[in-house]
C-alpha cells in the first residue's frame, strides 16, 4: 500500500503512512519480546515518539539514520515527518519482516542493515551531497536518531567521539547531529558539571567533543519491558574545535586513568600513567600542568584536563617509552 503526503510551507512535504498494525499487536502478531542480553526495551508511547522526533529538529528532506529500530515505533514517526531517506540498522534478525513492510508501505527511500553497530562502517551511511565542510556553520543535512540498547550506549558513545576526533566515519559528511536515547544515568553523566558527583569520563570526553543538552526525561514505564531505570534523551552536535588538542587516545587515557581514582586526589589518578620506577613523572605532570594537587577529578573543568594532557604529552614525548605503559 503506497503512502500519501500532505504539502507543508516552504515546499516541505511530511508523508502519511497508510493504516498499518499498532506495535502492540505487531509484536503479538510476530511473537516478539525484548531480549535482555540485547539490552532491548521497546518505547510503544506515540507521543513520546513524535517529541522526541520533534526534538530532533527540522527533518523534512533530511537523511536520517536509526540504530536499533526494534518492532518500528521509532521509524514510523521518523518516516511521517517527510524525511528525504531512512537508514536503519538492526542487529536482531526477529525484526527484518517488521522493517520488510514498513519499507514496502513508506513511500520513501529505506535501506535496512541487518549487523551489529559497533563493527558497522558508516563511511558511506549517507548521500555524497550531504557532505558538508567541517568548519561550515552550516550542519549537514543527515540525522542520527536512535534509542539505544543500554548494554551498548557507552562504548559507542566513546566510538563515535574518536570519529568526530578525526572527522571519520559518519563524521566525514561534516559535524552530524545526534539524537539519542541514553539511560538516565548515563545521560546525567554526559551533561554533568565540574563540582557535580555525576561527573566523569564520559562527562569529559563528550563535553571536549560535543556540545552536549539533555532534552527531556523519559520514564521506565513508557518501555516494554520496563527497565529498572528511566532513560534520557540527549542531543550532541560536534564542536568545530575540541577544547583538548592532543590525539583522541591521548586524551582518553589521561582522562580514564585519572577517573580511575575519583574518590582520591590528581596524584593518585596521574601516578597510574607511570611506572612505579617512573614515579617522579607524575609529580612532575602536575607540576608542569599547573593544576592544583589537592582536587578530585570531578572538580576539573575540561580546559584543566587539557593542561594535564599537555603536560603529558611532553613527558611521553621526552620518554617515548612511557606511552606504552598501561596501569595492570
Amino acid at each position: 500500500m503506497a503512502s500519501s503526503t500532505i504539502p507543508r510551507a516552504a515546499g516541505l512535504v511530511v508523508s502519511r503512512m497508510p493504516p498499518m498494525p499498532t506495535i502492540s499487536d505487531i509484536l503479538r502478531l510476530y511473537r516478539l519480546r525484548a531480549l535482555k542480553h540485547l539490552g532491548q526495551n521497546f518505547l510503544l508511547n506515540p507521543r513520546l515518539i513524535k517529541k522526541i522526533v520533534k526534538s530532533a529538529g527540522p527533518i523534512e528532506n533530511c537523511s536520517v539514520l536509526e540504530i536499533g529500530p526494534g518492532p518500528g515505533s521509532l521509524t514510523r514517526g521518523i518516516l511521517e515527518a517527510g524525511v528525504r531517506d531512512l537508514t536503519v540498522i538492526e542487529r536482531d534478525s526477529r525484526f527484518m519482516p517488521v522493517m520488510k513492510e514498513l519499507q514496502e508501505a513508506c513511500g520513501i527511500p529505506m535501506t535496512i542493515k541487518q549487523g551489529d553497530i559497533l563493527r558497522e562502517d558508516l563511511q558511506s551511511i549517507f548521500p555524497e551531497d550531504t557532505v558538508r565542510p567541517w568548519n561550515s556553520d552550516e550542519l549537514p543535512p543527515v540525522h542520527i536518531i536512535a534509542n539505544l540498547p543500554f548494554n551498548i550506549s557507552t562504548p559507542l558513545a566513546i566510538r563515535w567521539l574518536n570519529d568526530i576526533s578525526t572527522h571519520s566515519g559518519m563524521f566525514r559528511y561534516g559535524r552530524v547531529k545526534m539524537t539519542l536515547m541514553f539511560q538516565h544515568e548515563v545521560a546525567q553523566r554526559m551533561i554533568a558539571h565540574p563540582g557535580n558527583e555525576q561527573r566523569s569520563r564520559l562527562s569529559v570526553m563528550c563535553q571536549n567533543y560535543c556540545s552536549v543538552n539533555y532534552i527531556f526525561p523519559i520514564k521506565g514505564t513508557s518501555f516494554l519491558p520496563k527497565p529498572e531505570v528511566d532513560a534520557g534523551v540527549v542531543q550532541l552536535i560536534p564542536l568545530k574545535e575540541p577544547t583538548i588538542k592532543q590525539p583522541f587516545k591521548m586524551v582518553e587515557k589521561v582522562v580514564r586513568n585519572i577517573y580511575n581514582q575519583r574518590r582520591h586526589t590528581l596524584p593518585h589518578g596521574v601516578g597510574t600513567l607511570f611506572p612505579k620506577s617512573h614515579k617522579h613523572l607524575s609529580a612532575e605532570m602536575l607540576e608542569m600542568s599547573g593544576v592544583e594537587p589537592t582536587r578530585k577529578p570531578f572538580m576539573l573543568e575540561v580546559e584543566e584536563f587539557g593542561m594535564l594532557c599537555a603536560a603529558y604529552e611532553k613527558i611521553v614525548t621526552e620518554n617515548p617509552i612511557m606511552a606504552h605503559y598501561q596501569f595492570r
